[in-house]
């Protein structure tokens, strides 16, 4: 993977940032770089990190603010992550209930990759394509 720092960082809103934290360190290998919570332990704001690649992760509020009651499996959006070997990733993140979408493929630009839907339905996919590797 490229070692570049990124500049864009996907923010996601969960039920139970809690569950949701422990789940994604568990199924997708995420390591917690910063978690901040309020008296009644409720995650305010967290970032998980992946590599190079971070995340922030809250929980969902009144009113929709900042996606606050999305439905995660009607949204348009997902996320994308590269990993150094997605077979071994993605056997991980079935293990740990990871509901997969789209089995390991082969793609014709040369990335092997699947997808899978988190324990809220969040669509995330793991491959080898890395958008740095032809940047100069």
């Amino acid at each position: 993977m490229n070692e570049r720092n990124p500049n864009i960082f996907p923010a996601l809103r969960y039920r139970d940032a809690n569950a949701a934290i422990e789940w994604l360190k568990e199924a997708f290998g995420f390591e917690e770089n910063a978690v901040h919570r309020g008296n009644d332990g409720r995650v305010h704001h967290a970032e998980l990190r992946l590599g190079t690649g971070i995340v922030m992760v809250g929980e969902q509020r009144e009113g929709g603010w900042m996606g606050g009651n999305a439905d995660a499996r009607a949204s348009t959006a997902s996320i994308y992550a590269v990993v150094d070997d997605p077979d071994a990733h993605c056997e991980r993140a079935r293990s740990a209930g990871a509901e997969v979408v789209r089995e390991l493929t082969d793609m014709d630009y040369g990335s092997r990759e699947y997808s899978a839907r988190d324990l809220e339905g969040n669509l995330w996919s793991f491959g080898t394509y890395d958008p740095y590797a032809g940047a100069g």
